[in-house]
Order: C-alpha cells, then sequence, then structure tokens
C-alpha cells in the first residue's frame, strides 16, 4: 500500500510510527495532489463612500435625500451657514446621504472615524445604532452625536430651527 500523505497512516495502523528525517519535512509541508484544486482567496471588498466634503475635523454628518446625491442645494446653503458659524468649512465635515448608502452603523464608524455624528432626520438614523435621544446632545464613548430635524422640518418651522441652534452650539 502507498500512501501520499503521511499523516493519514496514524489512522489506518495502531502501532507507533517512526518518521524518517525525510519524512518529518514531508510530514510538516505535505506535496499538493494535483487532485486537489486551490481555494481561491477570500478578498473583502473596499468599502468606499461618495460623500460630498474631507472630513478634516473627523464631523459626519448624515442626510437623507433619495432625489439627490448629498443634499438638497438650499439645504446646503444652510448647513454651510450653520458649519461657518462653528468654524467649519464643507472641507472639514463628511457628508453623507443615507439614502445613497445605506450602511451599518459600524462600518460607518470605522470607515469615517468621526469625533462627532450630526444626523438630519429621523430617516437619517443609521441601521445598528441604539436609538440617540432626539435633539439632544449624547456622548457615546468618544463620539459626540446629535439627533436632530431635518433640513425639510426646520426650513418651513423657526421653532424647530432655534432648537436645533441649540443643540449644534454645544457641539
Amino acid at each position: 500500500m502507498k500512501v501520499e500523505d503521511t499523516r493519514a497512516l496514524r489512522f489506518i495502523l495502531e502501532d507507533d510510527i517512526y518518521l524518517l528525517n525525510e519524512d518529518k519535512l514531508n510530514y510538516n509541508n505535505p506535496p499538493v495532489s494535483s487532485t486537489q484544486t486551490p481555494q481561491p482567496e477570500i478578498e473583502t471588498p473596499e468599502i468606499n463612500f461618495n460623500y460630498l466634503g474631507a472630513n478634516k475635523k473627523n464631523f459626519l454628518i448624515l442626510t437623507n435625500y433619495p432625489a439627490h446625491d448629498f443634499i438638497a442645494d438650499d439645504h446646503l446653503t444652510a448647513l454651510e451657514s450653520v458649519l461657518v458659524r462653528k468654524s467649519h468649512t464643507r472641507e472639514d465635515v463628511a457628508i453623507l446621504n443615507m439614502a445613497k448608502n445605506a450602511s451599518e452603523y459600524a462600518v460607518l464608524i470605522d470607515y469615517f472615524k468621526p469625533q462627532t455624528l450630526l444626523i438630519l432626520g429621523q430617516e437619517s438614523v443609521p441601521p445598528g445604532i441604539n436609538q440617540p435621544k432626539f435633539n439632544q446632545v449624547e456622548k457615546r464613548d468618544a463620539l459626540t452625536i446629535l439627533c436632530t430635524y431635518s433640513f425639510d422640518d426646520m426650513m418651513t418651522n423657526t421653532e424647530n430651527k432655534k432648537a436645533f441652534w441649540e443643540q449644534v452650539k454645544t457641539l
């Protein structure tokens, strides 16, 4: 009987087997049989998000605009006005449209590594997050979170704008 892989002998023979030096080398590095097909390496696809800004200050803003790439133009103008009042520019933040990039909370945190997370509207809350308190700044580990009104809710309601600004001032 010829055995190609010496490791199989321990299942066939019950007696002790002593390996020669050359067998020991083959035992640790068995030859690959020509009948075995090599298994392809599993590669994790690289995650890439389409977002607006450069995320220079690790400030992630989540929106929900199914008809737009990032945010409606008039809402972007209003958001940039708020950012300027907080000494930020568009380059300091990352604006991600959840309607176009629905991803788990953990994936977003791992990718963007935010220190501040602003969620504009309940529709923008990513799956997998413990629901943040509405319009209240929360600290979660090293992350500051504010889940607040969407710009649709603020553009037509002065009270919502005031409540939003009161919370944003503390970020």
